[in-house]
């Protein structure tokens, strides 16, 4: 079969490799979509383990069962989580299941771009969902981002009344904009440095957008009552970003990081102001079991539907564009591969 590995963002090579050898308690998946994720192209995040075939935003088509799986058969349309939590440790019994030492060794094989992968016993267990007849394999790419998203809003308490700051009007940040607007929030203001997105920030709901280069803390204000706001989501790991965060949030307000900048990245915080305005910040990781199960329930009942941020669809041959794509942030949102053409 053919899988893509990575080597870096301009060097995706094209590989044959047999098809994965299942054991009796694991399934086989046809790989039909998967998308290319922001984090795939972070090469600081993704160079230390490279080479290797990437790929966490998949759905497909069960292809083999093995002899003890009983709750799947071959043909059923299924998402597969790669990441796993125990649901066992002191984490994941007290909420935090993407800090779960499980989760962050459990992976499919090889990766999702690829024609076939296989499942293991705990991912076949824990993290596999069949999708219902009204998602389609591309739009179920989404679940995992989304799911991410929920989560990260969940752990910052994005409600009803809240205005929203969203920095970073890439996938993420517009999966969050269309997350925020679903519960009710009181405004959205969206910034992004590309037109393209800010675009896309107000075709997918934002009430505001604004060019980062020109977001001021007096601009916030001017744009909201004459009021800092209540929730920010950093999705973008730019360090003016972190300063924007901080300069922005009203008392008693939340700051998400969502996206982080990279290693090494020293921050200062205003620790003396956040202490008198009782400011929080919180970050987020991953998706746990519960946010994927409302993510595919959202996606289902078309409660969220993000299928226009789809710009690119792409057989496996493709994908050396398709990261080029993503990593230049240029006029692209969701890219998405098909490995079966």
């Amino acid at each position: 079969m053919r899988v893509a590995k990575y080597y870096n963002n301009r060097d995706v090579r094209l590989k044959e490799i047999p098809i994965p050898q299942i054991g009796p308690n694991e399934i086989l998946v046809k790989v039909i979509a998967s998308g290319i994720c922001g984090s795939d192209v972070l090469e600081w995040y993704r160079m230390k383990k490279a080479p290797l075939v990437l790929g966490h935003e998949i759905a497909g088509e069960i292809a083999k069962v093995g002899d003890n799986v009983r709750r799947f058969n071959v043909g059923d349309r299924v998402f597969v989580s790669h990441h796993v939590p125990c649901n066992k440790c002191h984490y994941c019994l007290n909420g935090h299941h993407t800090a779960c030492e499980t989760l962050h060794t459990t992976n499919f094989d090889p990766g999702g771009f690829s024609e076939y992968i296989r499942v293991p016993q705990i991912n076949v267990e824990l993290g596999t969902y069949r999708l219902p007849d009204s998602l389609s394999y591309e739009d179920a790419t989404f679940i995992e981002p989304l799911a991410c998203v929920i989560r990260g809003q969940r752990l910052a308490h994005v409600g009803s009344g809240d205005t929203v700051l969203i920095l970073g009007s890439g996938v993420a940040g517009l999966l969050h904009v269309l997350l925020a607007k679903s519960r009710n929030t009181k405004r959205i203001i969206a910034t992004d440095v590309s037109e393209y997105r800010l675009k896309a920030a107000t075709q997918f709901g934002a009430d505001l957008t604004l060019n980062s280069r020109d977001l001021t803390p007096s601009l916030v204000r001017d744009s909201n009552e004459g009021r800092l706001v209540d929730k920010i989501v950093v999705c973008t790991g730019a360090v003016s970003a972190v300063s924007q965060a901080f300069e922005s949030i009203d008392r008693g307000g939340t700051i998400l990081f969502f996206a982080v900048p990279p290693p090494g990245t020293d921050v200062r915080v205003p620790m003396v102001d956040f202490w008198r305005n009782e400011i929080t910040l919180v970050t987020s990781y991953g998706a746990g079991p519960s946010d994927l199960e409302e993510s595919l329930s959202m996606l289902g009942s078309n409660k969220i539907i993000p299928h226009k941020m789809i710009t690119h669809k792409l057989g496996l041959s493709d994908i050396g564009s398709g990261f080029r794509l993503v990593a230049s942030a240029g006029e692209s949102l969701k890219v998405v591969i098909e490995p079966q053409r």
